[in-house]
């Protein structure tokens, strides 16, 4: 053996005694810690409880030496009841005051359960489940649009047309067929009809134009791409980056009833429209799709960092939401469902439409929210439920006070997203009964309701029996967001009234537990804590900071990572920083959110540098406007000569966060965009005080 072998042994046999006595140290700090976890117990509390016993023993067999077994057993029943009551009384009263609303919730959780095993148990997709409400009641209506009414059955004809014609175009199980369209009773209907060959469906955001449209294509690999009139101009402008092979399908809507005359279609193969009408309904057959837990749609949301993410969601996940907030928030079959929300969107897409497509609900639908519509609306379509978020219900009152305030039937409004400053004007101005806010992201497998009109709270824990639902509020690094974890490399659950992250426990063999995350994999892999509360266990991790109070009703605090909420989206800085520095020279930005008063989310701010002042604001607009959506477009510019930077190049914006855009403490020139004439407008303290008071609504 040569010197230098001789030497690496000698070397390796050295490293393992090393590891070896390090093994050996990490064990007795281990042994160490568990000991230092017994000697932290509060001895106090446990002589107490010793001499208890012993005060209990005692005067069982006095009682019992001086009397008589009976009444042992009474003054024992007496002194348990003593005990129970002075060690445990605070759980008792809160058992007391939550348990009508844990046990309401666990008789709904188990119909959820029940329903979902029934429908797992016949394999059943969302073409089945729906096909057994039109059997129930073919004639009544499922959608309501501006003066159409369509019925279930009607729906279902129209499904069966689009599968006819998408088999004859070569559609097969495994196929993406994307739908791009506004909130019109078809829409839904395409994707069903989609759905039944066994193709996903990826939902678009309606407004997403340039690079984020031919992301959200692109992202999902789709075949086909369905899409409304309304949007040609936006498929057109990137048609040509499109794939060679991608099949694009332009649907021009006519109203219900109206003759072929009403809507000038020119006859073509992508024209979708005059190829439904040639084409006869399939005959009904179950769906060649993968079933219960298999795809059925992507819908997208932008995360916590990035470009959109395609959330995939399939019927079981569907219906876990649906149902939940049907049976939680006291829906009824009967119910008349006033939705003006964007059906590509989990919220109008998944839980609105699923009151239709599984429980038989009327729904009606509205193209585009207006504040001075949606009551009128529903005294129009005699609405007994309405959808909201929270933004909306701050518009509403805003708005003038009427006579037809009051003069509606809704008796249950749902949504998320109400602030509690709004929620008690909301109620008594319109006169709502209840209001049933939940909470739940598009790519998570938890959701949670407010079940019993608790003011400002987005849900509960239950405190007496909280292993039924698994979901948990556990410690986070409030710079990081990373868990908190404890000696033994677990994560820990937040006190009552600490502020902590929500997470959902998964559990791959439980549809309602499951996990199905983004069609990216790796960006699913980001949103899954390991080892959380024992080893080798994992939970979604929402990203979203909330607390649970003494009696485990859950409030919304705070969102962590590179996201905040405007007019009801969630928008990615590192989306919009990416796209402004693309269309302005690749010059540097930095995006991040600032909060308005008494307005919902935080308005988008960027702070760009432009040393030379050659930055052309009108063309930045002009140039924003065909890669973002409106609501992704700054509020505020501020005009900077240079950006801090931390080591490792990543642009600091907490301090300019913190700095906000008041102009008397900030130097740099602001602007802020005017919403009529879309051109960013000098930002001076008077312009600023008007933001303030709400005379100058952005």
């Amino acid at each position: 053996m040569s010197n230098a072998e001789s030497l690496v042994d000698k070397n390796m046999n050295k490293t393992g005694i090393e590891n070896q006595k390090m093994k050996q140290k990490d064990g007795d700090v281990e042994k160490g810690q568990r000991q230092i976890s017994v000697s932290s117990v509060p001895w106090s509390k446990v002589v107490v409880m010793v001499l208890a016993m012993g005060v209990l023993i005692a005067a069982c067999s006095i009682a019992w030496a001086f009397q008589d077994w009976q009444t042992s057993l009474q003054v024992l029943a007496i002194l348990v009841i003593v005990y129970v009551i002075a060690f445990y009384w605070r759980w008792i009263w809160v058992a007391l005051r939550t348990a009508k609303r844990d046990f309401s919730a666990l008789y709904c959780y188990i119909k959820i359960l029940w329903l979902t095993r029934s429908f797992s148990k016949k394999n059943y997709s969302m073409p089945e489940i729906f096909h057994n409400v039109v059997l129930r009641h073919p004639d009544k209506p499922c959608f309501l649009f501006e003066d159409e009414s369509w019925t279930f059955k009607q729906i279902e004809d129209f499904s069966l047309r689009v599968s006819a014609v998408l088999k004859s175009k070569g559609v097969k199980r495994g196929d993406t067929v994307a739908v791009m369209a506004s909130n019109y009773p078809e829409m839904p209907a395409i994707w069903l009809g989609a759905a039944r060959l066994g193709a996903v469906c990826p939902l678009i955001n309606t407004n997403q134009t340039g690079n984020t449209l031919l992301h959200s294509i692109n992202v999902a690999k789709c075949d086909f791409v369905i899409y409304g009139s309304e949007f040609d101009h936006a498929i057109q402008e990137v048609r040509k980056e499109l794939k060679s092979s991608l099949k694009l399908l332009k649907f021009t809507r006519r109203p219900l009833n109206l003759s072929a005359d009403s809507v000038k279609v020119v006859d073509s193969d992508e024209d979708f429209t005059a190829i439904l009408e040639n084409t006869s309904p399939a005959a009904w057959s179950p769906s060649d799709s993968e079933g219960f837990n298999g795809k059925l749609l992507y819908i997208y949301t932008s995360g916590t960092t990035g470009l959109p993410k395609a959330a995939v969601i399939s019927p079981s996940r569907m219906v876990f939401m649906a149902s939940g907030v049907h049976y939680l928030g006291g829906l009824s079959p009967k119910d008349v469902i006033y939705c003006p929300m964007p059906l590509y969107h989990s919220a109008g897409g998944c839980i609105t439409v699923g009151q239709a497509f599984i429980f038989g609900c009327t729904v009606a639908l509205r193209t585009k929210f207006s504040a001075s519509a949606y009551f009128t609306d529903c005294i129009k379509f005699n609405a007994t439920a309405a959808h909201y978020i929270g933004e909306m219900c701050r518009y509403l009152l805003a708005t003038p006070s009427k006579p037809t305030d009051k003069q509606h039937k809704v008796r249950t409004v749902y949504g998320n997203g109400m602030r509690p400053t709004v929620w008690t004007d909301f109620v008594n101005r319109f006169g709502i009964k209840r209001v049933v806010e939940f909470y739940g992201a598009t790519e998570g497998n938890a959701n949670i309701v407010n079940i019993d009109n608790k003011t400002g709270a987005i849900g509960f824990i239950s405190r007496i029996i909280p292993a039924v639902y698994p979901i948990a509020i556990i410690k986070v690094d409030e710079n990081t967001g990373e868990p908190i974890r404890d000696s033994r490399g677990l994560c820990q659950v937040a006190k009552a009234n600490e502020p902590g992250v929500f997470i959902g426990k998964i559990n791959p063999s439980n549809p309602s537990r499951a996990f199905l995350g983004y069609v990216d994999k790796q960006a699913s892999e980001k949103k899954i804590v390991r080892d959380v509360f024992r080893h080798g266990d994992s939970a979604f991790i929402s990203g979203d900071i909330l607390i649970a109070d003494e009696l485990g009703y859950l409030y919304f605090r705070d969102r962590t990572g590179d996201t905040f909420r405007w007019r009801g989206e969630n928008v990615s800085t590192t989306e919009v920083e990416a796209a402004i520095s693309r269309v302005a020279d690749q010059r540097d930005a930095v995006v991040y959110g600032v909060e308005i008063p008494n307005t919902e989310g935080r308005a988008g701010m960027c702070g760009i540098v432009d040393i030379n002042d050659s930055l052309d604001l009108d063309k930045l607009v002009k140039d924003m406007g065909r890669d973002l959506p409106k609501y992704a477009r700054p509020v505020f510019l501020r005009i900077m000569t240079s950006l801090d930077m931390t080591g490792t190049f990543k642009l600091k914006k907490v301090d300019l966060q913190k700095e906000g855009f008041d102009p008397i403490l900030i130097k740099d020139k602001i602007y802020y965009l005017e919403p009529k004439s879309e051109k960013y407008i000098t930002l001076g303290p008077e312009e600023y005080q008007k933001i303030m008071a709400g005379e100058i609504r952005l």
